[in-house]
């Protein structure tokens, strides 16, 4: 019974240190000294004719080290999480003054008048149609763009004269594959102005498309 008697010699020691404290409740305690109490409790109040023998005490002393070992992995992992959203941070910093990918139907000006967009297929499409709409959601152009793979795909968009330019806001791909529509997702260009961090999600002050999380970012230009 030597293991239990250190524990013993543990727990009293324990105590004599927590007297100058009586007022610290036992949910200040750590989980090592309520078991130590509980232990001790269990021992004091056991059964003459059949005692814990050392198997028991060796097996309840495994459960608290396992206890005692995940309360330390959670402190290293929060550690680690705490670091990781520091470097995302750094990393975020980094990105202010540049251009991003996100989902969005805004086009992009160009180089010599040219409007740039992109958008996504999950599966193949066997015919592709660009939209250019106006304020209200009406088709001012259609452009056939033909078949696409899945994936991600860029286009560039010239008007036909200023006065297309200045009535087109947004755009729309709609997408067929034998006939059966294909879901498509908008994409578009747009600026990093600032970081923010809230909870443990790094944010981005985007200057078209307003705060948006870290993860939505498709690509980093």
């Amino acid at each position: 019974m030597n293991a239990l008697n250190s524990l013993i010699d543990r727990s009293a020691k324990a105590a004599e240190s927590s007297g100058t404290n009586a007022a610290r409740s036992d949910a200040e305690l750590g989980s090592e000294d309520r078991f130590l109490k509980l232990l001790v409790a269990q021992m004091q109040n056991q059964d003459p004719l059949n005692p814990l023998d050392n198997a028991q005490v060796t097996s309840q002393i495994a459960q608290i080290n396992t206890v005692n070992g995940i309360e330390k992995l959670n402190r290293t992992m929060e550690a680690v999480s705490g670091r990781f959203s520091q470097l995302q941070t750094l990393q975020g910093a980094a990105l202010v003054g540049r251009n991003v990918m996100v989902e969005g139907n805004r086009l992009t000006p160009g180089s010599d008048g040219v409007q740039q967009g992109a958008f996504e297929l999950p599966t193949a499409a066997s015919r592709v149609t660009l939209e250019l709409l106006g304020s209200r959601n009406e088709v001012i152009e259609r452009v056939d763009l033909g078949a696409r793979e899945s994936g991600r795909h860029s286009f560039d968009w010239r008007a036909k004269s200023t006065a297309d330019l200045a009535s087109v806001k947004t755009f729309r791909v709609v997408a067929q594959a034998g006939g059966v529509p294909v879901t498509t997702t908008p994409l578009m260009l747009d600026r990093v102005d600032a970081v923010a961090t809230g909870g443990d999600t790094l944010k981005l002050d985007l200057r078209a498309s307003g705060r948006v999380d870290y993860e939505r970012i498709k690509i980093f230009n």
